[in-house]
C-alpha cells in the first residue's frame, strides 16, 4: 500500500513547508522510491491565478495549466515527481465540489456538513495521488496550526490514518524554536503549544523538524520530545542555511530525518546517492565567474513574486561554475531615475512577466538601455512584450506604438489580445495556460540553447504579438525565432546583430532544475559571462600599457 507523509506548520508561517517537504520528496527518491508531492491550501480562492504577488507570490504553473502555489515550484526542481492539477487544492476547491455534488443530488436530500462531506472530499483528493508504482505520497498541509482556515484540513487527515492505517502514515510538524538575544536562550514554549493544538485534533506528530537560528541542544531536544511525547532521534534540527537553500536536503540527512522515515513506515529503500546533489553545492561554493544580473520587474522588493526566475538565474549559475549577484531592480525606479544610473555595471538585464500598467515604461527604458549599449538581453512573457513596444518605437519608428492591455488607442497595437481571449469575462483559469508547443527557426540563438528545433514550455498570458505588424519589424531586423506550429502565434524574438538579445512570450523558468539548467537562462548567463570576461580583459589591457 502506498505511504502517506502529512507535513504540517505551527507558531508562525512562512516557515519553510514547502521547501522541507520538496527536500524530503528529493531523499526518497534517492533512495530509489516512487513520491507524488501534494498541497492542500486553506484560502477560499479557487485557485491563485487571481491573487495578488504582494499576498500570494508567484504563480506557478503546471504542464496541464494549472495555476498553482508557488511550492509546487520547489516541488518540480527537487523532485522528479509529475504534477498535475491534483497536486494542488484550496478550500475554494474542495467546497466548490461539494456544493456542485448538492447541487446534482449526489448527496440524497443529507444535511451537507463539514464532517463527513467536506473532510470525505479532502480525503478523495488525497486518495487520487496513490497507485500501485508510487511508493510514498507527501501532502504539504498549508497554513499554520490553530488558523481557523486549516480545521477541516487537520480533520480530514487525522481521519485518513484511521482509513488507511496507521502504519501507513507519517505526521511531520515543522515548528519554530525562537532565540532571545535578551535571554540568550533558545525557547522551546511555542513548539510545545503548537503539538498541543494538534494533539487537541487529535494528530500526534511522528516527527517534529524544528526551525532555529542556532543549533539546539540535546537538552532543549529532550524537553522538546518530553512535553511533545515524540522520541529524541524525531526531534529534528533544521537551522537557518544563509549559503543555499539546496543545503537542506543534506542537513536533513545529517540529523538522520531520511533514516527515520524509511524506518517509521518499514520502506524497503536502496542506499542513499547524493552525489549529483554535493556536485551542486560543489559548483556553488567554488565559482569560476562572477557576473551581476539585473532583474527588472513590478514586484522587486517582494522576494517571491519571482522565485522561479531567482532559482532559474541561480541554476544556469551552477550550470556555469558561475556566482550571480542579483540585482532586484523596481521599474518605476528607472522611471524616475533613468536606466543609465540605475543599470549601469550589470552584465546582463533580465524583465520578468507582469500584469497591469504600472511601471511598464521603466521596463521599456531598460529594454532601450540593453539594446543600444549591447548588455545581454533576457525577456519572458510582458517582457518581450515590451521588447517589442521598444524596438516598435525606436527602430521600426511606430509612433507611440504600446500594447492594448494598457493603452486601448494606441495608434500601433503592435500587442494585441489573443482571439481566443476577446470572449472571456471571468479571470480565474482562462488565460492562455501551460505547455504550448513552439518550432524554432533553425539559425536562432535559441534553437542553439535548445539543440533542437521543436520545443515546448509552459504559458500563462492573454496577449500576443500582433501579427499585422510582422513583416515591418522583419524588414527591421527582429527575428522571430519561434513560432506557433501554425505559424499564427510569435513565441520567440531575437536581435541576431545583438551579442544576446533574446525574449520569450512563455515562461522558461517553470522547467528549470537545479540539476538541469533551463537552455535559454544557461545561455544568457553563458552571454552576460563572455561581456564580463571581455571588459575584465580589456581593463587588465589598459592597466598593462
Amino acid at each position: 500500500m502506498t505511504k502517506h507523509i502529512f507535513v504540517t506548520g505551527g507558531v508562525v508561517s512562512s516557515l519553510g513547508k514547502g521547501l522541507t517537504s520538496a527536500s524530503i520528496g528529493m531523499l526518497l527518491e534517492r533512495r530509489g522510491l516512487s513520491v507524488r508531492m501534494q498541497k492542500l491550501d486553506p484560502y477560499i480562492n479557487v485557485d491563485p491565478g487571481t491573487m495578488s504577488p504582494y499576498q500570494h507570490g508567484e504563480v506557478y504553473v503546471l504542464d496541464d495549466g494549472s495555476e498553482t502555489d508557488l511550492d509546487l515550484g520547489h516541488y518540480e526542481r527537487f523532485t522528479n515527481s509529475p504534477l498535475t492539477r491534483d497536486a494542488n487544492y484550496t478550500t475554494g476547491q474542495i467546497y466548490l465540489s461539494v456544493i456542485e455534488k448538492e447541487r446534482r443530488g449526489e448527496f440524497l436530500g443529507k444535511t451537507v456538513q463539514v464532517i463527513p462531506h467536506i473532510t470525505n472530499e479532502i480525503k478523495s483528493v488525497i486518495h487520487k495521488l496513490a497507485a500501485d508504482d508510487v511508493d510514498v505520497v507527501i501532502t504539504e498541509i498549508g497554513g499554520t496550526v490553530g488558523d481557523i482556515e486549516s480545521q477541516p484540513f487537520l480533520e480530514a487527515i487525522r481521519q485518513f490514518s484511521l482509513d488507511v492505517g496507521k502504519e501507513n502514515c507519517l505526521y511531520i510538524h515543522l515548528t519554530l524554536v525562537p532565540y532571545l538575544k535578551a535571554a540568550a536562550e533558545l525557547k522551546t514554549k511555542p513548539t510545545q503549544h503548537s503539538v498541543g493544538q494538534l494533539r487537541e485534533i487529535g494528530i500526534q506528530p511522528d516527527v517534529l523538524i524544528c526551525r532555529c537560528e542556532r543549533s539546539i541542544s540535546r537538552e532543549d531536544r529532550e524537553k522538546i520530545g518530553l512535553f511533545c511525547n515524540v522520541p529524541l532521534e524525531a526531534v529534528i534540527e533544521e537551522k537557518d542555511k544563509d549559503f543555499s537553500i539546496y543545503e537542506v536536503p543534506l542537513s536533513l540527512v545529517d540529523h538522520g530525518l531520511d533514516e527515520l522515515i524509511v524506518k517509521k513506515l518499514q520502506l524497503p529503500t536502496e542506499t542513499l546517492d547524493l552525489d549529483i546533489w554535493r556536485d551542486i553545492l560543489h559548483r556553488l561554493r567554488n565559482p569560476e565567474h562572477e557576473i551581476s544580473i539585473a532583474v527588472v520587474g513590478k514586484y522587486a522588493e517582494h522576494v517571491d513574486a519571482y522565485k522561479s526566475i531567482y532559482e532559474a538565474v541561480d541554476h544556469a549559475g551552477m550550470h556555469h561554475h558561475a556566482q550571480i549577484r542579483i540585482g532586484r531592480i523596481h521599474s518605476e525606479e528607472i522611471e524616475r531615475e533613468g536606466p543609465e544610473r540605475i543599470l549601469s555595471g550589470y552584465d546582463g538585464i533580465l524583465i520578468p512577466g507582469g500584469f497591469g500598467e504600472r511601471g511598464i515604461e521603466g521596463k521599456v527604458e531598460a529594454i532601450r538601455f540593453a539594446r543600444e549599449r549591447e548588455i545581454p538581453f533576457f525577456g519572458i512573457c510582458l517582457g518581450m512584450q515590451c521588447a517589442v513596444i521598444e524596438y516598435g518605437r525606436s527602430v521600426v519608428k511606430l509612433e507611440d506604438a504600446h500594447s492594448t492591455e494598457f493603452d486601448k488607442d494606441t495608434p500601433h497595437p503592435v500587442i494585441c489580445l489573443l482571439d481566443e481571449q476577446k470572449k472571456i469575462t471571468h479571470k480565474g483559469g482562462t488565460m492562455r495556460l501551460g505547455t504550448q508547443p513552439c518550432t524554432l527557426d533553425e539559425t536562432s540563438r535559441s534553437a542553439i540553447c535548445y539543440g533542437r528545433e521543436d520545443i515546448s514550455e509552459r504559458h500563462r498570458h492573454r496577449y500576443e504579438f500582433n501579427n499585422v505588424y510582422r513583416q515591418q519589424f522583419t524588414a527591421h531586423g527582429m527575428l522571430f525565432a519561434g513560432l506557433s506550429p501554425d505559424e499564427g502565434l510569435v513565441e520567440i524574438v531575437e536581435l541576431p546583430e545583438h551579442p544576446w538579445f533574446v525574449a520569450v512570450q512563455f515562461h522558461p523558468e517553470f522547467k528549470s532544475k537545479p540539476t538541469a539548467a533551463q537552455p535559454l537562462f544557461a545561455g544568457f548567463v553563458g552571454a552576460a559571462i563572455e561581456r564580463r570576461s571581455k571588459k575584465t580583459g580589456a581593463a587588465q589591457e589598459v592597466e598593462a600599457t
